[in-house]
């Protein structure tokens, strides 16, 4: 999973968990809902301010936008 994965799948759950969506977090955060949709699929690449912008809104550190998803524990057979 690149870079712009991991943040538009990290942006859309904590999206979903704070409620918003696209176009409230996008209003929210002074951005365009289209640039939003982006973002979320990966398509296209965010600058830091942005980033800082999406983070206080969505009331995260910013680097937790950018932190790959654990790995997913195996569950042992018997």
């Amino acid at each position: 999973m690149g870079v712009r994965q991991v943040f538009g799948a990290n942006l859309r759950r904590f999206r979903h968990a704070k409620g918003l969506s696209q176009e409230g977090l996008a209003y929210e955060a002074s951005v365009n809902r289209t640039y939003m949709s982006k973002l979320e699929k990966g398509e296209t690449f965010v600058g830091l301010e942005i980033i800082g912008k999406l983070a206080k809104v969505l009331e995260v550190e910013a680097a937790e936008l950018l932190k790959p998803p654990p790995e997913r524990v195996r569950k042992k057979s018997s």
